[in-house]
């Protein structure tokens, strides 16, 4: 069980009241296929994803990002039990997708820029440590099922 104080519980509300989930999203996917291409072997269905201009107009790598954000905004309703909300997710990509779990870690980080990039000066370094701290129990708890 994590723990979150008063402030890191806001300050991760805050910044999801905040974002566009539609450019969030996107953006932090598709950074993450450009700068991590083999990333891209788990979207072969996705069509053209040869180079940045063709990742960052895919409607399908567009519709991922806001499947992914929804996702995340479910761990933020659910911020005291992310593990058991992500039960589900976390068999769909160990036992189904069989994504490589560092993969996480890697969309974590590109999340982190794109948001650090959208909130500016408001994503100081208590924000940026809560939103890292967020994003550590999302990836272990997606990670769970891979134990």
């Amino acid at each position: 069980m994590v723990k979150w104080s008063d402030f890191e519980r806001a300050a991760i509300q805050d910044i999801f009241s905040k974002i566009n989930y539609d450019v969030v999203g996107c953006a932090a996917l598709s950074r993450c296929l450009i700068v991590y291409p083999w990333t891209q072997r788990y979207f072969g269905s996705f069509g053209n994803l040869y180079n940045a201009a063709a990742i960052t107009s895919n409607p399908k790598v567009a519709a991922h990002g806001k499947v992914i954000m929804a996702g995340l905004e479910k761990a933020v309703k659910n911020m005291d039990d992310i593990k058991t909300t992500y039960k589900d997710l976390s068999v769909l990509h160990s036992e189904k997708l069989q994504v490589d779990p560092d993969n996480f870690n890697l969309l974590a980080d590109c999340l982190t820029i794109v948001v650090a990039g959208q909130m500016g000066a408001a994503f100081t370094p208590e924000v940026h440590g809560a939103f890292q701290k967020f994003l550590a129990v999302v990836v272990a708890s997606l990670r769970k099922q891979y134990h």
